[in-house]
């Protein structure tokens, strides 16, 4: 087979689209460019034999000749050699090429084909992403969230820096398995957070206690979705230990005002309760005293049994007076339960009444004839039903007998059960019914209304809502409204 001539090499030169410049391997001068050199650079091929490096070189310290020549140089004796140019055509436009220089001994003279292309707009994508990079570790530096990617076998193969702050771990220490961070409640439930994860959406944020590797206790929120990258999880996680310290440090505050409001209703309560205890207990000291008086005389024995008798079922109510305050007033945990809302009533009507009687106030209660079954804790509900009572009590208080009375209704509209309280007192203002329930305003000349933001409270956390209006007789009716719940 016989080779290619020299001009045979020339024309396959020509038809490269990379530029290709021929330098003398001795003096470095330029002896041959390809079509696509020319047109890059905009010198026909005469126009570049007499021109130096200075004249088509960006001028500046990292493109002297001196560093072109030595890697032609190294090309002689070492092979290839790759190194970065600037260009400047003749209408002194700067192109950044990527240079390689390998030596090629022809027959006529030993030269050095130097191959290079555009590489511009490649610099100035990395220059940009560089940027974007920089940008990027700058937003999260300052990020209190953390992102993770987890291999198929929860192995954390990336994580972001302010990702390792959150979990407490040094920029050079290993990251381990992810449920190494949780406590052993959590893990589980991780585990099958992970497996839900899809390329789709991300999975519904969840909670975890973890231990930091520094030993600390914090809590996270946890999102994840799938990604094509090592088919691994991406996993977004935020410390919320403040906000869950805040939020029991409100539970705290709740359950002592819930307890608080319960003492402020014993305190309202009490002289009502002094007086049905002072009607047993006066009564058993006089059948006491009585049995007495007859074991003194002969045969007074089935008397005096009578008397003692007696005596025992006044105590026995006066006990159950007195536990069925222990029982409302004790401090428990909250517990929420199925309940009908008419028996909740029906648990606070006597010290309803207890109060209403020493006012000289009516009390009459109107039970749905349908069943109210609803999910609450039954002391708090019952707590609202005496604060609200208790109010249009002492609305009332004075008035003449028989003309003063309270109603309390209960009703089911709809999807929800409701109480009323209704009384025909002098009522409150109109601008006053709105923001009845709020902190520090109250249907009482002098009362502060701190019962009625109490009972909005719980109402509240029922999910339920709390109003007042103007009664149809002309009083006061406050309503609440609480969920039907529907057992399984």
């Amino acid at each position: 087979m016989d080779f290619p001539a020299e001009d045979d090499f020339r024309r396959l030169l020509d038809a490269l689209t990379q530029c290709v410049l021929l330098h003398d391997a001795e003096t470095k001068a330029i002896v041959w460019a390809n079509r696509a050199a020319c047109v890059a650079l905009g010198f026909s091929v005469e126009e570049l034999l007499p021109l130096k490096a200075h004249d088509m070189t960006r001028d500046d310290i990292k493109y002297r000749r001196e560093i072109a020549v030595n890697a032609m140089d190294r090309s002689i004796t070492e092979g290839p050699q790759s190194y970065e140019w600037c260009y400047r055509s003749r209408a002194g436009v700067d192109m950044l090429s990527e240079a390689i220089a390998t030596y090629v001994p022809l027959s006529g003279r030993a030269v050095v084909m130097v191959q290079f292309r555009d590489i511009s707009e490649e610099d100035a994508m990395r220059q940009k992403l560089r940027r974007y990079e920089a940008r990027l570790r700058e937003y999260m530096q300052d990020l209190g969230e953390g992102v993770a990617v987890l291999t198929p076998r929860g192995k954390v193969s990336f994580i972001s820096e302010s990702g390792r702050r959150v979990l407490g771990v040094k920029n050079d220490a290993a990251l381990g398995v992810a449920l190494d961070y949780c406590t052993r409640e959590d893990r589980d439930r991780l585990i099958a957070q992970l497996r839900s994860a899809t390329r789709q959406d991300s999975t519904p944020a969840q909670r975890y206690a973890i231990t930091r590797r520094d030993g600390a206790r914090r809590w996270l929120r946890i999102t994840c979705r799938r990604i094509d990258i090592e088919d691994g999880t991406l996993v977004h996680f935020r410390d919320i230990s403040d906000e869950v310290a805040t939020e029991e440090a409100r539970r705290n505050e709740a359950r002592m005002l819930e307890y608080a409001g319960r003492y402020n209703a014993m305190g309202e309560m009490a002289m009502a309760i002094a007086h049905e205890l002072s009607q047993p207990l006066a009564a058993v000291r006089n059948f006491i005293e009585g049995a007495i008086q007859r074991l003194a005389r002969p045969d007074a024995i089935e008397s005096a049994i009578w008397g003692l008798r007696a005596a025992d079922r006044q105590a026995e109510h006066a006990a159950h007076v007195i536990k069925s305050v222990r029982e409302f007033i004790v401090k428990r945990e909250p517990i929420e339960a199925h309940a009908d809302l008419r028996d909740v009533l029906a648990d606070v009507a006597y010290f309803i009444q207890l109060r209403a009687r020493d006012e000289n106030v009516t009390v009459r209660i109107e039970q749905c004839p349908e069943p109210l079954p609803i999910r609450c804790e039954r002391v708090l509900i019952g707590q609202v039903m005496l604060n609200l009572a208790f109010n249009a009590v002492e609305a009332l208080a004075g008035a003449r007998p028989s003309t003063g009375i309270v109603t309390l209704a209960t009703a089911m509209n709809g999807e929800t059960a409701e109480l009323h309280v209704i009384d025909n007192g002098p009522g409150v203002a109109d601008d006053a019914l709105d923001r009845l329930f709020d902190g520090f305003s109250s249907s009482k000349a002098a009362g502060n209304g701190i019962g009625l933001s109490l009972c909005k409270n719980i109402v509240s956390r029922h999910e339920g809502r709390i109003w007042a209006q103007r009664a149809a007789g002309g009083g006061l009716e406050c309503c609440f409204a609480l969920p039907l719940s529907h057992p399984a």
